[in-house]
């Protein structure tokens, strides 16, 4: 596993879009903890995630390229909850494009779970124009990764590479349900 500092990433910035659209599983940071992620259209990649997390069933969210890419593949009815982002949130919504995402995300579901961190990793998304995972470093049920320097053996050996920096003293988003009306602080 590749660790990069933020500050390097410019750098390399082309190199890891490459690599994001190959296929490759990263761990980056957001405003709120760090995230696995991978190309949330790719199959393989998001299957590999689930792997590495021991989740078979319950979906995965994504980093929206956009306020536009959820407009044009989610249904928006309750319009104030796009407010909410950039930020600390993560907006369920009823899926009108199934092809917006691999099936592997959302396993036999009609919604997403989206996000727009208020944090510069949300141009990992942007500047990809892919939907990219986001979901906790760690097993299910097990403490979330603060600090790169402790990814789990058991994870590390499964990432291609992981953007560093630094500790991050956050909490998972807030999760609103626009499909049931339900905001879940986490």
């Amino acid at each position: 596993m590749q660790v990069i500092d933020r500050n390097e990433l410019k750098i390399y910035k082309q190199d890891f879009y490459k690599r994001i659209k190959s296929g490759k599983i990263f761990i980056y940071p957001t405003d709120t903890i760090y995230g696995l992620g991978c190309d949330a259209t790719n199959a393989e990649a998001v299957k590999k995630i689930r792997e590495i997390k021991e989740r078979t069933k319950s979906p995965f969210s994504v980093i929206a390229p956009s306020k536009k890419w959820i407009k044009e593949n989610c249904e928006i009815t309750k319009k104030r909850a796009l407010w909410k982002l950039p930020g600390k949130y993560t907006i369920i919504f009823k899926l009108k494009n199934k092809n917006a995402v691999a099936k592997e995300v959302n396993p036999g579901m009609n919604s997403l779970g989206v996000r727009i961190p208020k944090h510069w990793a949300s141009k990992l998304a942007k500047e990809t124009n892919l939907p990219i995972i986001t979901t906790s470093v760690n097993k299910q049920g097990e403490e979330y990764l603060k600090v790169i320097n402790d990814i789990p053996l058991e994870i590390k050996g499964h990432i291609d590479f992981a953007i560093d920096e630094g500790p991050i003293e956050g909490s998972p988003s807030t999760l609103i349900n626009t499909t049931t009306n339900e905001v879940i602080k986490r």
